[in-house]
């Protein structure tokens, strides 16, 4: 059995964001397919609260400091030391500048994997200080993994280390999601009605959300908006500005609400409009239930999730004029809405399932173990 250690700077049971999804489905996925992976974070509970997350274990160094989102610890360089010496492949989840200065300090010669989560994006400034190391960390490590060949084209980092990138599209897995009751339902058809449109995601600056509300005032059709964030206070005072009665803010719900969500809803809106937004794992969640989707061509996973015509539409980014006639095409077209639906959900199948994913990342290892 290989012995995977997963770094990256948080996981659950702290936070539960798009990365932590995908460590903890590859994580769980993997003992199928001959690995067994441990994870190490930063949290402010420090290292004595080690905890079961699934069939894995979480192991957790003390946080001393955040600078510029990123997290700083001094007892890790010890804790990953340590962990490392047991492992056969060491899988870092970029980007994280203060991981690049641990993988260096502890001077461990394993196996090194690298996903590609993200291109830096908003701190340009930081970028340009970071970037002799980052340089360094990835022409260090073995292998690079990207989620979309949209995304591994056009990246202008991974472009320069074309010859050590794999793509390995994120996947989710159907069975860890609960199944809604007949009273879930009810309860949340009663409140939002039985036909809407669903966001799901962190409310952060590259969501898009100001577009989509000027375009669910332009269409008056029903919007939900399930999740919090920085910008929660200004989107809801731009709603009741604009008196938009159809769009509710249901803020962060537990998985069962969001799965009734998921299931009630009659399409899925995703309107990021900046590379931040690398993939879309909510984005995915909406293909996995079978639902037409809306998305924005932005050069990364979105239009390798939602396929123009196909699963969906795509519109141009910070449009809302066009983003609301998709609205529209999509509510006054349900057999086709449907369809794509059903196309979204054959995707799914094909490409994006946590099993795929867990097989795809165990041949990486295998090979590189054999090489």
């Amino acid at each position: 059995m290989i012995k995977v250690l997963h770094f990256f700077k948080t996981y659950y049971p702290d936070t539960m964001g798009g990365i932590e999804q995908v460590i903890f489905q590859i994580a769980e996925g993997g003992i199928r397919h001959g690995f067994e992976s441990e994870v190490l974070s930063l949290s402010h509970q420090g290292a004595a609260s080690d905890v079961a997350v699934g069939h894995h274990l979480s192991h957790r160094s003390k946080l001393d400091f955040h600078c510029a989102s990123t997290g700083f610890s001094v007892s890790v360089f010890k804790d990953f030391a340590a962990l490392a010496k047991s492992a056969d492949v060491i899988h870092y989840h970029f980007p994280w500048p203060f991981m690049d200065m641990v993988h260096f300090a502890s001077r461990i010669k394993k196996l090194t994997v690298v996903s590609y989560h993200s291109d830096i994006i908003k701190q340009k400034t930081l970028l340009k200080l970071y970037q002799p190391l980052m340089q360094r960390f990835l022409s260090s490590v073995d292998c690079i993994v990207a989620s979309s060949p949209n995304y591994a084209q056009s990246s202008p980092v991974l472009r320069q280390f074309n010859a050590k990138v794999r793509v390995i599209p994120y996947g989710l897995d159907r069975d860890t999601y609960p199944t809604s009751s007949v009273e879930k339902l009810d309860y949340w058809r009663k409140l939002v009605g039985s036909r809407f449109f669903l966001f799901i995601g962190a409310l952060r600056y590259y969501k898009g959300l100001d577009y989509l509300l000027d375009a669910a005032q332009t269409t008056q059709l029903p919007v939900v908006i399930l999740g919090g964030g920085h910008l929660e206070g200004e989107l809801k005072a731009k709603a009741a500005r604009l008196g938009l009665t159809n769009v509710h803010f249901v803020g962060f719900l537990p998985d069962v609400d969001k799965a009734a969500l998921l299931e009630l809803c009659s399409a899925f809106v995703f309107p990021s409009h900046l590379r931040s937004e690398s993939f879309g794992i909510s984005l995915l969640e909406g293909a996995m239930y079978g639902k037409p989707m809306i998305s924005c061509e932005i050069g990364t996973g979105t239009t390798f999730i939602n396929i123009a015509g196909e699963t969906g539409l795509v519109v141009p980014p910070c449009d809302s004029a066009a983003l609301g006639q998709a609205m529209l095409t999509l509510w006054h077209n349900p057999e086709m809405a449907s369809t794509m639906g059903e196309n979204a959900l054959r995707r799914y199948e094909e490409l994006f399932s946590a099993d795929v994913m867990a097989e795809s990342y165990a041949q990486v290892y295998k090979a590189l173990l054999h090489r």
